[in-house]
């Protein structure tokens, strides 16, 4: 089921115009510290590279316009 909502939501976000890699899911045990470490640093560095989010000025935009 979770697959299922994934790929949906990749869809849902290339939609909206947001680049669907910004989506991962990663299965790591609790046990796993080290690999949940490098999980999280291999995402952010990935983040990184695709930049600000696209929506970040929608939502000032929208913010000024309820002021």
């Amino acid at each position: 089921m979770t697959v299922k909502r994934m790929a949906f939501m990749q869809k849902l976000l290339e939609f909206a115009g947001v680049d669907p890699e910004r989506l991962v899911l990663k299965w790591v045990s609790s046990a796993e510290g080290p690999r949940f470490a490098q999980v999280v640093t291999d995402f952010v560095e990935k983040i990184r590279k695709l930049g600000p989010s696209p929506l970040a000025g929608r939502q000032i935009n929208q913010q000024e316009k309820l002021a």
